[in-house]
């Protein structure tokens, strides 16, 4: 799902224990060769290959029944989302290739939108990657997430695009799907198991992922970001800044890049950049319709409700359009007292909505407030 951008770890590995001394003057052991497990790294074609058996179904289900374009995209959405399909179950803990998603029939977003993309060019359609930037996620047990990548798959029929997305914790899109090229998308896939390995400890696998992310796209920040965090924990300072720069350089209100300089300035003691990081990271927040949006949740758990009001109406100003936000000031000004506002707000959501199901969602709670008194809770739920 997400070009992962990991906080900067602050704490140092232990030191060694030296090594104890020997009981006896013995001759040394012979030498064995070290061996280190390679790892490896799939190209495009390995990332998209479709195993013969998925690749019947395909036939089966969808090529051989014939029909217009829509007619296949149609079958192809219900062979993939539907019971008796793929059954696919959501898995964020790996990014997997087309052949090991149907092998464990586990996916993330980004492994979900490749097989799509990947079945949809073999039934003949044309289909890509979309990128759409960062995005605000909820999920019920980590909150509000702010800033992660977020792909998912395009695929046009004569004059019509059409979207698909299995994600439906996202809250709020920064931008518009933009549909990118294989080598872009080869870049997620490797830096996604990049930051995998990293969290998982493996350091040596992870940089080998980030570098060969940065070889099929030396431009791609997501990667130089999680390289730079991948330096700091690996105690060279001087390689993380230098990746670090870098993906401040080409996306300089990238947050994660900049809390990243932050953490690598005041650990390293050069409190002067990591001063002049600060302000820049303040400056961006204070600009950002998203950092407004997670200050204003911040303020309603706190039970601070003008603040709240205050920080969504921020975010609605700089980015009108996200039904999230104006939900979020509808919540704020009911709890607040001010049921009138908080009906202006929720009939601005349920007019925005993206979606038959949110629209109705923003409907039902509009319907509540239309009826108060009530009670709180009608507007929680999410």
């Amino acid at each position: 799902m997400y070009a992962l951008a990991l906080a900067a770890a602050l704490a140092a590995s232990p030191a060694a224990e030296p090594p104890a001394e020997p009981v006896a003057a013995l001759p040394p052991p012979p030498t064995l060769p070290t061996v280190q497990a390679v790892q490896h790294i799939p190209g495009i074609d390995e990332v998209l290959e479709i195993p013969p058996d998925l690749r019947a179904m395909l036939q089966e289900r969808v090529i051989a029944r014939g029909g217009s374009r829509e007619d296949r995209i149609e079958r192809l959405a219900a062979m993939v989302l539907e019971v008796g399909g793929l059954a696919l179950e959501y898995d964020n803990d790996r990014t997997r290739t087309v052949a090991e998603t149907w092998r464990d029939r586990r996916a993330n977003c980004l492994s979900f939108t490749l097989v799509f993309v990947a079945l949809a060019r073999a039934a003949g359609l044309e289909a890509r990657v979309q990128e759409v930037g960062e995005v605000l996620a909820w999920y019920r047990d980590a909150g509000v997430i702010y800033g992660a990548s977020h792909v998912n798959a395009g695929v046009r029929a004569g004059l019509r695009r059409y979207t698909l997305d299995v994600e439906r914790n996202i809250l709020a899109m920064r931008d518009r799907p933009r549909a990118i090229d294989d080598i872009r998308a080869l870049a997620h896939f490797r830096n996604n198991r990049g930051a995998e390995l990293m969290a998982a400890g493996d350091l040596e696998g992870a940089r080998a992922q980030l570098e060969a992310a940065l070889e099929a796209d030396p431009e791609f920040v997501p990667a130089l970001n999680n390289l730079g965090v991948l330096e700091q924990r690996a105690g060279n300072l001087d390689a993380s800044a230098a990746a670090l720069r870098a993906a401040w350089r080409l996306q300089p209100a990238h947050t994660a890049t900049l809390s990243n300089l932050v953490n690598l300035y005041q650990r390293s003691g050069q409190a002067e950049l990591a001063a002049d990081f600060v302000a820049r990271l303040e400056q961006v927040r204070r600009s950002d319709p998203f950092a407004q949006f997670v200050l204003a949740l911040g303020c309603e758990e706190a039970g601070n409700y003008a603040c709240a009001v205050t920080h969504y109406r921020n975010a609605i100003r700089l980015h009108g359009g996200q039904h999230a936000f104006h939900f979020g000031l509808a919540r704020a000004y009911f709890l607040s007292g001010h049921p009138d506002l908080a009906r202006r707000e929720m009939a601005r959501a349920a007019k925005l909505g993206d979606t038959d199901r949110v629209r109705a969602m923003y409907r039902r709670k509009l319907e509540h407030l239309e009826h108060w008194p009530g009670n709180g809770h009608a507007l929680h739920a999410r």
